[in-house]
């Protein structure tokens, strides 16, 4: 089955890495994936969005006109990709940064204050793992010891990054117990 989700936001927030890390997981439980990266010519704070398929068998595109998931990092990607959601679609929301979540009676808002968690946590810079990990606790897309593991190889070079990144993930994926 081919599962397709769509993560923006403001460049500098770790959009494109959320999906780099998603089909990453995705490849190591040995998942078919796809994964389109488009960012405004401005990068650092301009619009930054990706694309990231999902399925048993391979995949003929990696676009996605209607994502069963959508995650919004910020109030202008929410309200720009609200309606790219396929109806009974999921959508995730930085509710730190989105005040004014979409208006859809037919899809699903999880709101998870990721920018306040990483705050929290001192690393404002993890709050897209922070993210990744409630999507996939909620979601079931990618096991968290698959996520681990990504983040673990992505932060080889950097050992030191590695415990900080994992506790951000661990809090995204407790935040919705």
């Amino acid at each position: 089955m081919l599962i397709k989700c769509f993560f923006a936001g403001f460049g500098g927030q770790g959009v494109l890495s959320m999906g780099y890390f998603l089909a990453y997981a995705a490849m190591k439980e040995g998942k078919a994936v796809t994964y389109l990266p488009a960012y405004g010519a401005e990068v650092r704070g301009g619009t930054a969005h990706c694309t990231v398929g999902i399925s048993d068998e391979e995949i003929a595109s990696p676009v996605a006109s209607e994502p069963e998931y959508v995650v919004a990092m910020n109030q202008p990607s929410a309200k720009k990709f609200q309606n790219t959601l396929c109806s009974g679609g999921m959508m995730f929301i930085n509710s730190t940064l989105v005040t004014e979540p979409p208006s859809r009676g037919d899809i699903e808002v999880v709101e998870v204050p990721a920018s306040g968690i990483a705050e929290e946590l001192k690393n404002i810079q993890a709050t897209n793992l922070v993210m990744l990990g409630a999507l996939i606790k909620k979601t079931g897309l990618v096991s968290l010891r698959s996520l681990e593991q990504a983040v673990e190889d992505a932060f080889a070079s950097k050992k030191k990054l590695i415990p900080m990144n994992l506790e951000a993930v661990r809090k995204g994926h407790a935040y919705l117990d």
